[in-house]
């Protein structure tokens, strides 16, 4: 039951029909291996118990064919334990609370609950965490009943005893068993029996009162408890269930009771009170023997003390807009079909029950006025859990209200005190109320909520992933890499969503404060020598205040010894000689020698020496710190200083000014490089002249090098030698895009030079682009030269700077421009860039090393590979963040600081992969999903927006979200299906509807008399003055998730891959550099549509000057006559018996889906213009979709959720074109 899907990856498979025995014989020997890419988000059950330990608080989500574990943090974020899949489809889960008397011979699992699981294995199992395997094992398996799904199988729905000794399962209905839990003797279960006696059959003869009395549909159960202060031999439980009787327009509550001496079941009451239809019954904790009925439109508090006597003690209505209690009877709203069972009963319950319980997600094109009902009813519920108040619980209604009921007692009888409307979302399928006040509401096609109960009200915290159900879904070779992305279309409306799903790097959390770090503009790590080999200081700049934290076990605040400053905002900070810190903030540069109260190796005083420099007159906007060299800028008017440090005495130290020179333009960023081109300090074992076959550009290595960015835009690299500053290169930004309309937004935010193989400067962007630059070939310089040049060494940076004139160029002006000598400055190459957000980009080393790999924070954050080719990235499986910092410790060597979410996040990355999925809250549902490569955008289909019946084809920007061009479709039509067909040079997009309303498919599986359009849509630039008529509109977040639309969810929609290295990104040159598609002005232009007689459900390329349409059970093979978008002309026709689901095409070969018949393979003639069937499907199946894997192989999905693999190699040798 617990084991993992790895463990069973192969199945030999075979068919009892003759069709399909040849094929089996012909494919001996061929194995498929199933590979899960994305576990199943589908929420359908949770629990919450102490499950690794007695003192953890753990919540289970079961997820169909998996269970996770998950834990609910301070801030409400849920993370991911672990999660694995089990075999069968999980029908419940419960938690079974440890119990000392029953469980305390038991040495296992002390104090630990176990989770209780059925399946349609027909097993019911018993599970225990193990810490050490990390992971669910199983403690025993009961055989209920055989695999499968059968009504009246037991194992459909669980109820546990609230001291954990008994156990109760039922069938869909007329079977129940009940378990008397005990560990004595080994074995879990003490008794078992089961109701009616397995002996007796359904159809038998001869009935007792116990099968007539039970026969029906169970629709929920609970035991009932007892007072504890009761004999012993009254221990025996009793259970409550609500039951439809067959025939019955109502449901009736029947109290059964196991008597445990006799071994035997009772009915010992039954209660029907005429009214609305009760369909979910719940215990009233610590209330010994009271429970809640809930019936649709109202709930009654049942006191089930006597269980031979129950009796309502409290009525309320759920309908809270009425202030007097009312009854509605609502079966009649709930049942507008009739409908009849196997008896031919007419069965209004059973088609309330339909209506109440989970739709089916395969359904969601049914008219939006069905199952609705005018009397509210409870969908979901839960219990605070062991409060020492009186019992409340939370209940959401259909219509999506949150109301918390208390329920007290006293020596007048229970009180029951009804709350206002809490909080209004979507109607949740399951609710979860865990430790500190938080709860887990899921929704059924939409992200779930973690609320939080605060002041009585509920409080939105953060989201609980949910991507199913996926509508359509489109890989995409993003950039022309092999790093492939998937947008998959997700949810129903008003909660659909576009989904992107990339591979990802895992990180390992190590710390996570509680978010009290509000307003973070900075983050520094730094040494007390350029020796250490760990950071000894962590800085938090805020935006009126500094704090300096040593890095240790714990972060201990030693701002006063370190000296900084707390009442500013840091700018920048560093080292810039052992044992001295800087501090750059808008009024001065202030150079400070921590005490050993801050650090081992700091002075020894009672208080740190500091000293200070102001520029005269004017602010300090930007600065650096490098190894022996400061270098700050201002802002109006323009300056760039250069400082040193010098001392005076002992402990008596100077920062004076070594050069000053006054700018064109002023300057966005300003990087130093920590190691000045040191090459033994490279963490790759190089020697002076040749770093992995690179050597330095011209003027590279003569003095201190650093890179700057100016609002002009452009990026300039700079040295400063005892002759003076010097630009060594510039590389101005200037990108348009293929309209050749300036992009703007490209002042650079943040610049880093790279040494790897070569050398060539980072820039990340304000508009959320990156951007590399590269000396010409013809500036590289040969061996010889580097052996001349003198690249200063630690022990002789000082000395050339001492020896420096002062202010030489003071009066100079430059962008830097300091003019021409020996070649320089060079025009830098822009070789690549890169979108990878829509907010300024963030550079962000990972160590000081020239080569070290470099954390881009953006919308999202990613890890550059600097030793790639071109801009190669992968996404950080983390969630936003607005700083990061490297933290090097003893206890972390490798830990990666995150500020996100007002609160510090300590991680490490680990060598493996992970799935990172984005969300953009698209309105209505989204039915298709394409990627059109010319504009970069995302075409999507989608139906209900703005809740409008219309259907809409749009442009969705796939970095912002952002709906970029749109085309409504005719009030009433509804798109079916999409493609993006080559019409010559041009890609049109041809677009299949329906003009019908109702369903498409009669119940025999052929063609309703309905009509459809065939359209064909342009994609074509406008000009902005043309934009008017567009639709723009940004995908704001959802109800559920309002601070981000492209807010990245991590830790439960994720899988491992297998890979050695967190390297995924291949090199790159797919990029000229010089124009960027960026997002830019697009629309729809209709150039042909017609009417058909059936719905267009198909479309498929094909021979790629053609292309297929199904219209009902007729498909079409198409072309546009002289590659003219505006004609399209039908060469050839064929039909099949029924309803065309699915049309695919691999070459010549075409496969057609039918609804009843299944794969049915057909050929095109160009010469006779006829289509030939050549082979037909071995067994009839419902066709959801199909894809050929080659001429011969079709791999089929069905619409009961089965793959088959259909091979034809042995039967049409020779009848298809090879291409």
């Amino acid at each position: 039951m617990a084991l993992s899907e790895e463990e069973c990856s192969t199945a030999k498979a075979s068919s009892s029909s003759p069709a399909s025995s040849s094929a089996t014989v012909s494919s001996q020997g061929v194995n498929y291996l199933a590979k899960c890419v994305l576990r199943g988000s589908a929420i359908l059950q949770v629990a919450y118990g102490h499950l690794r330990s007695p003192s953890s608080l753990d919540v289970v989500f079961g997820k169909e064919t998996s269970i996770e574990l998950v834990i609910i943090g301070e801030d409400g974020i849920v993370t991911s334990v672990c999660e694995q899949t089990v075999f069968g489809t999980i029908k419940d889960l419960a938690i079974l609370p440890w119990n000392e008397k029953v469980y305390g011979q038991n040495t296992q699992m002390p104090g630990k609950d176990l989770l209780v699981v059925i399946s349609d294995s027909g097993k019911l199992s018993f599970l225990t965490f193990c810490n050490e395997m990390h992971r669910f094992f199983p403690v025993d398996h009961i055989q209920l009943s055989d695999p499968g799904n059968a009504r009246d199988q037991i194992g459909r729905m669980l109820a546990v005893d609230s001291t954990g000794r008994f156990i109760a399962t039922s069938a869909y209905e007329d079977r129940l068993a009940f378990f008397s839990l005990s560990m004595s003797g080994g074995d879990i279960i003490d008794k078992k029996i089961f109701y009616p006696p397995e002996n007796e059959g359904s159809g038998s003869s001869t009935r007792n009162a116990q099968r007539i009395s039970v026969r029906g549909t169970i629709w929920s159960m609970c035991f009932v408890s007892k007072d504890p202060n009761q004999t012993n031999k009254e221990h025996n439980p009793v259970l409550a269930i609500v039951l439809n009787r067959k025939g019955n327009t109502l449901n009736e509550l029947v109290l059964l009771g196991w008597n445990l001496s006799e071994h035997a079941v009772y009915i010992l009451s039954q209660y029907l009170e005429a009214g609305p239809l009760a369909h979910s019954i719940v215990e009233v904790p610590h209330s010994c023997g009271y429970a809640l009925l809930f019936r649709v439109g109202d709930a009654l508090l049942m006191d089930l003390r006597d269980a031979r006597n129950p009796h309502c003690v409290y009525r309320t209505t759920l309908d809270f807009s009425v202030h007097t209690p009312e009854e509605h009877i609502c079966v009649e709203e709930l049942c507008p079909a009739h409908e009849f069972d196997d008896d031919g009963l007419f069965n209004v319950a059973a088609c309330a029950l339909l209506q109440l319980s989970d739709y089916d997600p395969m359904c969601i094109d049914g008219e939006s006025g069905s199952g609705k009902t005018t009397c509210k009813h409870v969908c979901s519920f839960s219990w605070e859990l062991k409060s020492n108040r009186s019992p409340r619980i939370i209940f959401c209604l259909d219509t999506g209200e949150f109301y918390m009921i208390d329920v007290s007692f006293d020596s007048d009888g229970p009180k029951v005190n009804i709350s206002d409307c809490l909080y209004r979302s979507q109607p949740c399928k399951s609710l979860l109320w865990v430790d500190g006040g938080f709860l887990v509401a899921i929704v059924e096609m939409g992200d779930g909520l973690v609320l939080k109960v605060e002041n009585e009200k509920l409080i939105y915290k953060s989201p609980v992933q949910n991507i199913a159900p996926i509508l359509d879904m489109s890989i995409v070779n993003y950039y022309g890499e092999k790093h492939d992305k998937m947008f998959a279309c997700c949810g129903v409306a008003p909660e659909g969503s576009l989904r992107i799903i990339r591979s990802g790097i895992s990180v390992e959390k190590l710390l996570r404060t509680a978010p009290i770090y509000q307003g973070i503009s900075g983050t520094w790590t730094v040494q007390m020598k350029f020796t250490n080999s760990y950071h000894s200081f962590l800085v938090l700049s805020f935006v009126e205040e500094t704090r300096v934290l040593s890095v240790g076990l714990s972060f201990t605040d030693v701002t006063d010894s370190v000296g900084f400053q707390p009442d500013v905002c840091t700018l920048a900070c560093g080292l810039v000689a052992d044992g001295q810190l800087v501090q750059i903030h808008q009024n001065a540069v202030r150079l400070c020698l921590p005490t050993k109260a801050a650090h081992s190796e700091g002075i020894i005083m009672s208080s740190p020496v500091c000293t200070t420099w102001s520029p005269d007159n004017m602010s300090i906007s930007l600065g650096a710190v490098g190894q022996s060299l400061i270098v700050v800028s201002t802002s109006n008017p323009y300056f760039l200083f250069i400082l040193g440090v010098r001392s005076l005495s002992a402990y008596n130290y100077e920062i004076y000014e070594l050069q000053h020179v006054r700018l064109q333009y002023e300057l966005s960023c300003i990087s130093i490089p920590q190691k000045h081109l040191e090459m033994r300090h490279l963490s790759s074992n190089v020697n002076l002249v040749d770093v992995g076959g690179a050597v330095p550009p011209v003027g590279v290595g003569m003095g201190i090098t650093f890179v700057i960015g100016t609002h002009k835009p452009s990026v300039e690299i700079l040295s400063f030698a005892p002759e003076g500053l010097r630009v060594l290169g510039a590389g101005t930004i200037s990108l348009t895009t293929i309209m050749e309309t300036a992009i703007s937004g490209c002042i650079p935010q943040d610049v880093r030079l790279v040494l790897v193989d070569q050398f060539y400067v980072l820039a990340g962007l304000r508009n959320g682009m990156l951007l590399r630059f590269e000396w010409p070939s013809a500036f590289t310089p040969s061996s010889e030269l580097c052996q001349r040049s003198s690249i200063p060494f630690p022990g002789k940076v000082e000395n050339f700077l001492l020896n420096t004139k002062l202010n030489s160029f003071g009066s100079e002006t430059c962008s830097v421009n300091m003019g021409e000598k020996d070649g320089l400055p060079v025009t830098l190459q822009l070789i690549a860039t890169r979108r990878i957000g829509i907010t300024p980009v963030f550079l962000v080393p990972l160590s000081d090393s020239l080569d070290a790999d470099i954390i881009a924070l953006s919308d999202r954050p990613w890890l550059l590979h600097t030793a790639r080719h071109s801009l190669s990235y992968t996404s950080i499986s983390f969630q936003p963040s607005t700083h990061a910092t490297p933290v090097c410790s003893v206890e972390c060597p490798k830990g990666i600081l995150f500020v996100a979410e007002n609160s510090l996040h300590l991680v490490e990355m680990v060598h493996s992969k992970r799935l990172n999925v984005q969300k953009f809250h698209l309105e209505g549902t989204p039915r298709k999903v394409l990627y059109h490569s010319e504009s970069k955008l995302l075409i999507v289909m989608r139906t209900e927006p703005n809740s409008d019946a219309c259907s809409e084809i749009c442009g969705v920007d796939p970095l912002s979200g952002s709906v970029m061009a749109s085309f409504k479709l005719g009030p009433g039509e509804t798109g079916k299906c999409m493609e993006l067909v080559r019409a010559g040079n041009e890609q049109v997009l041809v677009v299949g509807t329906s003009l019908s309303s109702g369903p498409a498919i009669m119940p025999s599986g052929e063609a309703e008399s309905t009509k459809g359009r065939l359209i064909v849509l342009c994609i074509e630039h406008v000009q902005h003055s043309d934009s008017g008529s567009m639709t723009f509109s940004s995908m704001a977040g959802s109800s559920s998730q309002r601070n981000s639309p492209f807010r990245e969810i991590v830790g439960h929609a994720t899988e491992q891959l297998s890979s050695s290295s967190i390297c995924s990104s291949p090199d790159d040159t797919s990029c000229d550099g010089v124009k960027l598609e960026e997002t830019e002005a697009w629309q729809f232009r209709p150039a042909y549509t017609t009417t058909w007689p059936g719905m267009v459900l198909a479309i498929c390329p094909y021979l790629g000057r053609y292309f297929l349409a199904s219209a009902g059970n007729a498909f079409y093979v198409c072309a546009f006559p002289n590659d003219n978008p505006q004609r399209v002309r039908r060469f050839a026709i064929a039909r099949t018996r029924f309803m065309i689901t699915s049309l695919t095409a691999y070459f010549t070969r075409i496969a057609v889906g039918d609804c009843r018949d299944g794969i049915l393979f057909y050929s095109y003639n160009e010469d006779t213009k006829k289509l030939d069937q050549t082979y037909c499907d071995p067994s009839q199946r419902l066709v959801a979709d199909c894809v050929l894997t080659d001429a011969d192989t079709a791999i089929v999905s069905d619409r009961k959720g089965s793959i088959a693999v259909l091979s034809c190699s042995d039967r049409l040798e020779g009848k298809y074109m090879k291409p």
